[in-house]
């Protein structure tokens, strides 16, 4: 691997035309490319395809996310975008369905169209 190569995420969607508005309008991401084989947007540099595919698998985990400086703020533009927060069974989320990570950090989950689990992390502030 070359150090310089970019990096390039990759999303699963059967429904593009469900996808594209999600990523574009609720998550405010830049479409570089339309095609009927994937959507391809600028996340903040790194390019983000995703791709149709006939059966979307189901992850158990979180498959993407974005580090944000202030996850109350970030939560409520999504939230007044339409994206819902998802609570876990057995993790301790406070009123905007954070958690916070035994380091500081504190991390919200949503799906996407397909049912991906995205998620927002707030880095732990770091000591003085």
């Amino acid at each position: 691997m070359h150090a310089s190569a970019r990096l390039v995420a990759f999303l699963p969607s059967v429904d593009l035309d469900r996808a594209r508005p999600f990523f574009h309008d609720a998550l405010g991401l830049r479409l570089s490319e339309d095609s009927p084989f994937a959507c391809v947007f600028d996340a903040q540099g790194t390019e983000l395809r995703v791709t149709r595919v006939d059966r979307a698998p189901e992850a158990p985990f979180t498959v993407l996310g974005w580090t944000v400086d202030d996850i109350a703020a970030a939560i409520a533009e999504l939230t007044g975008r339409g994206v819902t927060f998802v609570r876990f069974d057995g993790m301790d989320q406070d009123d905007l369905a954070t958690w916070t990570a035994p380091g500081g950090a504190r991390v919200a989950w949503f799906k996407d169209p397909d049912g991906n689990t995205l998620s927002l992390t707030q880095p732990a502030e770091e000591p003085r």
